[in-house]
């Protein structure tokens, strides 16, 4: 392996395929043993914890579902006794129907390490400082990247989400060196860092960034904004343990996962059956060693695929693409089938529109119609709105096939989030 690692393992495919055998067959006897879900599940499957003989016998097990979850509030999936339960975090929801996931001692030991392993391969050192403005509480994304930047040896900011004037402050004062953020909040603060005239002041040399979806011109928007060196996308979920399950490396090729914790699956979010190697389908993960609330073939609705090459950056954990989308974020207009990501992909090829775009659909008289609502970018006159409006228009139509009416705004005036930004307003029903 390319590097002096702490805390990412030095493993050949060979150590990964012998751990997640083993880590299969203790998930599948833990929950068939601990968990009356799993245990019923399995007999409704006709298989059993003997059954699990090597790592293809992983499609002879159920899937589990975001529904399962929340069906079984409030402990959903509940696989050890409750006293040792330490921990709980719940993911967005109405009230009854919040996701709600448990971690043991040992959860929250090998969650600290996952995320460690994060810090190390996006290259900081103890001597950075890392701002954590993601949200902190019920929420798994505050605690997991403080809990991880602990446990690495950075100094550590836990401000959470908004309160902008105290994020810049700090930014400056404390001189912190590494954001953790969502990419609208890197966006944001970026933004207000020219307002405040404060660029020159900052030591900011990455982020890490996740939560969303993103495009690439939206990743250098907020890296030129803040005057960064680099940036890292990170993966996770509330489901899983929370953010802290892959990143990028310094190659910026894919996400490093770490698959000494989780089995990954692509599967066509139709057929459920694998997709080629290399093609976009569902992340479907497997936990290895989660031990309160283990997730076996969990469809995450994540769309992605494997990248099978190995990276120039000498990591050997396996890879799978950036999350370009979500299997249920797709909307259906006019008979075609679209994820917003498409509308993002289109303004990729406009150098003078902005990543910021929102989409509003509604229907009048009967007929479906949608408006493309689009930034200008900072510099660009509005003369020039009118043929600009055609050009994303004409190019909706050629490569989405579909018509809409798109509205060129204010560089700044869509909504901006601390979040994770809605792309989409669907006003129909």
């Amino acid at each position: 392996m390319g590097g002096n690692y702490r805390f990412i393992p030095d493993l050949t495919s060979d150590d990964i395929a012998e751990i997640q055998l083993e880590g299969l067959k203790w998930t599948v006897d833990h929950t068939a043993n601990n968990s009356l879900f799993y245990s019923e599940r399995f007999k409704e499957a006709g298989v059993s914890p003997g059954d699990i003989k090597s790592l293809d016998d992983i499609r002879r097990l159920p899937f589990t579902t975001a529904g399962d979850l929340k069906d079984g509030y409030p402990f959903p999936l509940l696989s050890v006794k409750e006293e040792d339960v330490v921990r709980i975090h719940g993911s967005s929801g109405t009230t009854g129907k919040r996701k709600i996931l448990c971690y043991t001692r040992k959860d929250i030991e090998v969650w600290k390490d996952m995320f460690a392993r994060c810090y190390e391969l996006a290259g900081l050192t103890t001597k950075d400082r890392v701002q954590v403005c993601v949200g902190y509480g019920l929420w798994t994304a505050g605690s997991g990247f403080q809990l991880g930047s602990e446990h690495f040896g950075a100094m550590t900011v836990p401000v959470g989400p908004g309160m902008l004037e105290i994020q810049l402050q700090l930014l400056k004062d404390m001189k912190v060196t590494c954001l953790c953020s969502t990419a609208s909040m890197a966006l944001l603060l970026g933004e207000e860092a020219h307002k405040a005239g404060i660029l020159k002041d900052l030591n900011l040399k990455r982020c890490i960034f996740g939560g969303e979806a993103y495009t690439p011109k939206m990743r250098r928007q907020f890296e030129e904004s803040l005057g960064l060196e680099s940036s890292y996308d990170i993966s996770g979920m509330t489901e899983f343990y929370g953010p802290g399950a892959g990143i990028e490396c310094k190659a910026q090729n894919g996400i490093h996962y770490w698959a000494d914790r989780y089995i990954v699956e692509i599967i066509d979010p139709d057929t459920l059956e694998p997709v080629k190697p290399g093609e976009i389908g569902e992340l479907v993960v497997t936990t290895l060693c989660k031990e309160a609330t283990p997730l076996i073939r969990y469809r995450t609705r994540d769309l992605t695929r494997i990248i099978p090459e190995p990276c120039s950056c000498g990591c050997n954990m396996p890879r799978h693409d950036r999350i370009s989308g979500r299997s249920d974020d797709m909307f259906i207009f006019r008979g075609v089938n679209i994820y917003p990501g498409q509308i993002a992909d289109v303004l990729e090829h406009i150098p003078e529109v902005s990543s910021e775009y929102q989409i509003y659909l509604e229907r009048r008289e009967g007929l479906d119609f949608m408006t493309v609502k689009v930034e200008r970018k900072l510099g660009v006159s509005a003369d020039n709105d009118a043929n600009l409006a055609k050009a994303v228009a004409d190019l909706i139509r050629k490569l989405i096939l579909v018509r809409s009416t798109v509205e060129i705004m204010k560089s700044g005036s869509l909504p901006r989030s601390f979040g994770k930004t809605k792309r989409v307003i669907d006003e129909r029903d």
